[in-house]
């Protein structure tokens, strides 16, 4: 019991670290996650690395998607 809480508390403070770095970003994704990505949302990610290579993907949300989300949303409930 008390090594669950211990891992939340660094989680907690690992979230905190992260939200100051990145304030925008993490804003981002507390939207997202109160909104959430209904089948057909489509995500994009594009990255950009420090020696000017760049990544891009994006993927369509589907229904498999989201039943996906909500079982591990419910493993983490447990």
């Amino acid at each position: 019991m008390f090594e669950n809480i211990e891992a939340m508390m660094k989680m907690r403070s690992a979230w905190s670290k992260f939200s100051s770095n990145h304030p925008k970003f993490s804003a981002f994704l507390m939207d997202v996650g109160r909104s959430g990505a209904p089948e057909g949302t489509i995500i994009e990610i594009h990255m950009e690395y420090p020696d000017g290579r760049t990544l891009n993907s994006n993927m369509r949300v589907s229904a498999s998607d989201i039943e996906l989300i909500e079982s591990l949303k419910s493993l983490a409930k447990k």
